[in-house]
């Protein structure tokens, strides 16, 4: 069964809330294995072992979390060749305006040679029901086009 990995990290809260309502909208798909795990605990098996992945973090000093950055780190070099053309989206709690945390985020992910299929969902400021809507959405349709083989 194909498998859709959430990594994400939170610390207040706001990134978790938008990582869980990827997954709620991804679990309306059939045949199709949702997890989530926190950045930290995430290891090169899990994203190997994914069909596609959603990367949430939040978004310090216009960056994206350490945590992130961290599982980025640790699974790079032995990552690439292996992930080529997997599909990837990102979620971002920002504080400021999202951007240069997306921007380093989708430039690892060329190296990577992730494929971005959709785009980026921030954030700014308070986690409203519009914004858990969105994540809902990002998640169902991620999910429909992998259990199709259109991702």
């Amino acid at each position: 069964m194909k498998e859709l990995r959430v990594i994400f990290h939170s610390q207040s809260g706001n990134t978790e809330r938008l990582a869980r309502a990827v997954v709620r909208g991804a679990e309306r798909a059939a045949a199709l294995e949702v997890r989530m795990s926190r950045a930290f605990d995430t290891s090169l098996a899990d994203l190997l072992g994914c069909a596609g992945v959603v990367f949430a973090t939040a978004e310090y000093n216009g960056y994206m979390s350490g945590a992130l950055k961290d599982f980025f780190d640790r699974t790079y070099e032995p990552a690439r060749g292996h992930v080529t053309g997997k599909p990837y989206a990102v979620v971002i709690s920002a504080g400021n305006d999202g951007t240069f945390a997306n921007q380093y985020i989708e430039r690892i992910a060329r190296g990577y040679q992730l494929k971005r299929i959709a785009e980026p969902i921030i954030v700014v400021g308070a986690v409203t029901e519009s914004a858990l809507a969105r994540c809902e959405e990002l998640g169902e349709l991620f999910a429909e086009g992998l259990s199709l083989g259109i991702f």
